[in-house]
């Protein structure tokens, strides 16, 4: 692997500015002396005032995009830097990630070289040991069970059976499901002893399956004596579940004997707190191979998470192949300094895209489906839609200055206009693909985060505006969304959003699940109103936030600090009335993706925090306990 040949340096300093400002010096590692380029780099900490700088000229910036020249006649010599200041910040840094995550500097002769980046330091400040976030924890009773049990009172034995197998009599199905989960298990822990096997062991116990039409779907109850297991279950869900738990007792018993054993004898009666336990994924940010978003369907159902919530779609890409709309999985996933989408959140010099084929969704969506995962596939609209709008510029209103508005993340007009006809013909046939893709009964539209001021300054909607007697986006947005909801209705489907669907007059509540993340309160709003309500607060289940208040924890800060504990013992239900609880649905953990550029800041932010979901998710208010979390969450996987 050979170096870059250039590195850029930063730090913040809380002067400078009103949100301080960043210090940048560009060391020259190659053996020729650097002139004539430019700088490009992408940050979430973004420029607002180009004039606020020092020693540079700002050219240009696209949401995360900056680009820099450096002043007339500079030449950086061999181990030389070139050393600039930016100071008209949009907010404060506060943490290692808010700095350049990604650069390249571009030649005279218009080539692209990446930058090796360093990380982000804070002037002053002694970059101090992470800090503990996870106690050693301890455990009452010693069973390796996340999400813990609704109803257990097993006693533990002095050893462990070696493997556990089907009882003579099983049924296909049976033996069908012990398979599934031993195949869960060695995909999840491959080195580790397998918990099942199809063949009788004299090593080991058999499991006898037994099914009781008066146990919850998703429930399950095991039966422990010192030669037998009896699982009872009504459904496939239910064995499901309860193979998955043996699968962990057994595998806890013999990973961890100091603190795990298995049980001899005694019961354990599980069910869901609630119907709707999920987790998100947004993939346009970054891309996940097809492999990767498997696996990650394989945690959710080890921990009992029955929701996958996939975020195809977004201002930096288009990631699910729509074959009417080729241009969307070709111009629409480009990034690149000489791409239709210009370089954000990490990427540098070479070009990246990446989409999912309707072969892949298939594959991924069977996958899901025989693990008891349910797959809620999301495209993000109307805003969030730059790489819609730069792949099929017909979408666009062209008599509409270009930029006549941003949305909070720094696009300009990024949201498809529903006075362009072209819109809903191009809606109609994407919905038609995605629900021949997708079995589910719920299709995401997003409806999140339309910059107020959206289409305003375009002609075609003032038109519509006044022909439909309406006024503001938000109001338009409500026209748009409920055309939308008659397409999915039309289809069979059920509408599901973002909180901000409401807005404007929102859509008709019935058929329609919200999900509300800026507060609690606003879940209790919107189930007021009538709708269906999953609860995903960026205060607690947003697992892009930082975990300590440190300047070098990754993350995003502005939902605050999240460390683990808070996580655990957050009730995403809150005050919900008592009259309303029938419309509170559960609750989802959701991956955004801006600071997730390798496998590490995915797995040091996640985890352990989704088992920490799952577990409120899964288990009665009254059964949670955060040390015993703690001890147990070690044997978790990651991705």
């Amino acid at each position: 692997m050979s170096l870059a040949p250039y590195r850029l340096e930063s730090s913040w300093q809380p002067d400078g500015g009103p949100n301080g400002r960043f210090t940048f010096s560009l060391f020259n590692l190659s053996e020729e002396t650097l002139f004539g380029f430019t700088l490009a780099y992408t940050s979430l900490t973004r420029v607002i005032d180009p004039k606020a700088c020092e020693n540079a000229t700002f050219l240009r910036r696209n949401a995360n995009f900056h680009e820099f020249a450096p002043p007339e006649g500079l030449r950086v010599d061999p181990g030389k830097s070139w050393n600039f200041t930016v100071s008209g910040l949009h907010r404060p840094a506060r943490h290692c990630t808010d700095g350049a995550k990604s650069a390249y500097v571009t030649l005279q002769d218009g080539k692209h070289i990446t930058v090796a980046v360093s990380d982000l330091l804070l002037e002053g400040c002694v970059n101090e040991p992470p800090p503990i976030l996870l106690p050693e924890g301890k455990v009452a009773l010693p069973f390796a069970l996340q999400p813990w049990p609704a109803d257990i009172d097993a006693k533990p034995g002095e050893d462990f059976p070696v493997v556990l197998y089907p009882a003579e009599g099983s049924t296909r199905d049976d033996v069908l499901a012990i398979s599934t989960v031993l195949s869960l298990h060695r995909r999840l822990f491959e080195s580790s002893h397998a918990p099942f096997s199809l063949a009788a062991s004299p090593q080991g116990r058999s499991v006898q399956f037994l099914v009781d039409a008066t146990i919850a779907p998703e429930g399950y109850k095991l039966e422990f004596s010192a030669t037998q297991i009896a699982l009872s279950f009504s459904a496939k869900a239910g064995r499901q579940y309860g193979l998955t738990s043996l699968a962990q007792l057994l595998h806890g018993a013999r990973t961890d004997r100091r603190n795990f054993r298995f049980p001899v004898s005694g019961t354990i009666s599980d069910r869901p707190r609630y119907g709707w336990r999920g987790c998100h994924l947004d993939v346009s940010r970054q891309f996940y191979p097809t492999a990767d978003v498997k696996r990650l369907i394989d945690i959710l159902a080890w921990l009992k998470l029955n929701i996958f919530h996939w975020h195809l779609t977004d201002d930096e890409a288009w990631r699910l192949e729509i074959k009417a709309y080729p241009q969307l999985t070709t111009t629409g996933v480009l990034r690149g300094p000489d791409e239709p989408l210009l370089p954000q959140l990490g990427n540098s010099a070479e070009p990246v895209g990446g989409f999912y084929s309707q072969d892949d969704v298939r594959d991924i969506v069977a996958h899901a489906a025989r693990l008891s995962v349910e797959i809620i596939p999301e495209i993000d609209i109307p805003g969030h839609s730059t790489a819609t709008l730069t792949a099929i510029p017909d979408l666009t209103d062209g008599q509409e200055a270009p930029e006549s508005y941003h949305s909070v993340q720094g696009y300009p007009n990024n949201a498809l206009n529903p006075a362009v006809p072209l819109t809903y013909e191009f809606l109609e046939t994407v919905l038609d693909e995605m629900v021949d893709l997708f079995p589910s009964l719920y299709l995401h539209i997003g409806g999140d985060e339309v910059a107020n001021g959206s289409w305003l300054a375009s002609p075609l909607a003032k038109k519509l505006m006044k022909q439909e007697g309406i006024s503001g986006t938000f109001a338009l947005q409500s026209y748009f969304l409920n055309r939308v909801k008659e397409m999915l209705t039309a289809r069979g489907r059920k509408l599901a959003g973002w909180n901000e669907v409401a807005h404007g007059g929102g859509v008709a509540p019935e058929d329609t699940l919200l999900m509300a993340w800026e507060n609690p309160q606003v879940g209790i709003d919107l189930a007021t109103e009538g709708y269906e309500v999953v609860m995903t607060p960026g205060q607690a289940y947003y697992l892009d936030m930082v975990q300590a208040e440190a300047f070098q924890e990754p993350g995003a800060s502005w939902a605050g600090t999240v460390p683990p504990s808070h996580t655990y013992a957050y009730e995403a239900e809150g005050d919900f009335p008592e009259a309303l609880k029938d419309r509170m649905k559960g609750v989802q953990a959701c991956i955004w993706s801006e600071h997730f550029l390798s496998r590490g800041y995915f797995n040091r932010l996640v985890f352990p925090r989704l088992p920490a979901i799952a577990e409120a998710a899964w288990t009665p208010r009254a059964m949670k306990d955060w040390e015993r979390f703690a001890a147990i969450v070690r044997l978790s996987p990651e991705l």
